[in-house]
């Protein structure tokens, strides 16, 4: 921008942080440069100063000063117009392309990505390419796409992407309440027992030397958030592996994995949570999670219901092949978690 604007707040950012509206609609300004602009009191709201965490209101008026972004120069100082200026847009190509490659389901208010294993939902500490970063190429009706809900880096399935504050909105408000029906698939070490039942507990994240993670600890303890989950066994191989059906009540980080480390069969390729001897491992399956967000029904910000099962990943497809277990056969397993 080269000059002052003055814009009034529509209705669709009505209630939306200021730092998310700048994102959503100048993603070039950089955040230091928006605390920066905040902090001198060059950005105002109804000629007020305001904080990153200002929530907006509709019909407000919003001052943006001008602001401009640091040229690429050579080494004497010229302004660049080669490769390294056309770098974002063959960038941006490739995170429309890959995304595209996900989806599952796509409809004017909502997409559904099938998410691989080992690719970030949410940007972090070393973290620098997740599907949060990827959606900033797309853009419908002016509104920048945002996630509904999130997965762990490892776990592979349906992920919810709505394409407007609107949608997003009421699809937040499904998931808060609970109303989102959502099946997971895991191949355990062990079979779980009883073979079907639930877990109640609360969670609380702790550091360790292999990065964060969440421990079960006692009612009460500061900072600990309650977790639910129920479990079925579809089908054991022996007493050594089980495919286990799974439906979180709540959403807590790494509740699944957690939930059958608790009942002493993690999860299959969990580097963080199957704790077990090296003489009681099982050779000749991917050293990758086993865990895979199956399906999800939830109501629709349109009406009616939407129902989507995403395939195994090819890993897990491996797997539930060596051992003779037929997912097509037994989908309809998953209602006996209802």
């Amino acid at each position: 921008m080269s000059k002052v604007e003055t814009i009034k707040v529509e209705d669709k950012d009505d209630d939306l942080r200021l730092d998310r509206w700048f994102k959503d609609h100048h993603p070039e300004l950089q955040f230091g440069k928006l605390q920066k602009l905040l902090r001198t009191g060059q950005i105002r709201v109804d000629g007020k100063r305001a904080k990153t965490s200002t929530r907006l209101e509709a019909g407000q008026m919003l001052r943006i000063p001008p602001f401009v972004q640091n040229a690429q120069t050579d080494n004497v100082g010229r302004k660049t117009t080669g490769a390294k200026e056309r770098r974002p847009s063959l960038a941006k190509e490739a995170h429309i392309k890959e995304i595209t490659d996900l989806i599952l389901h796509e409809d004017d208010d909502l997409m559904v990505l099938n998410k691989p294993s080992g690719l970030a939902v949410q940007g972090g500490s070393k973290t620098n390419r997740h599907i949060d970063g990827m959606l900033g190429a797309f853009e419908f009706n002016g509104e920048r796409p945002r996630l509904v809900h999130r997965l762990d880096r490892d776990t592979s399935g349906l992920l919810l992407i709505a394409k407007s504050r609107k949608a997003a909105s009421k699809m937040g408000a499904v998931f808060r309440t609970r109303s989102a029906r959502k099946i997971y698939w895991a191949l355990t070490h062990g079979v779980p027992r009883p073979l079907q039942g639930e877990i109640s507990a609360f969670l609380m994240k702790q550091p360790s030397p292999i990065g964060e993670i969440v421990q079960v600890v006692g009612q009460g303890t500061p900072g600990a958030q309650h977790s639910h989950s129920y479990y079925s066994v579809v089908e054991q191989a022996g007493q050594r592996l089980a495919w286990v059906s799974l439906k979180p009540v709540t959403g807590r980080t790494h509740q699944l994995r957690v939930h059958m480390a608790q009942l002493g069969t993690p999860i299959m390729g969990d580097p963080k949570y199957m704790e077990i001897e090296e003489e009681q491992r099982i050779e000749g399956f991917a050293d990758k999670l086993h865990l895979h967000a199956r399906r999800l029904v939830i109501p629709h910000p349109r009406g009616g219901t939407l129902d989507l099962t995403a395939p195994l990943p090819d890993h897990m497809q491996e797997s539930w092949e060596a051992l003779g277990f037929d997912p097509f056969r037994y989908d309809s397993e998953a209602e006996m978690l209802d």
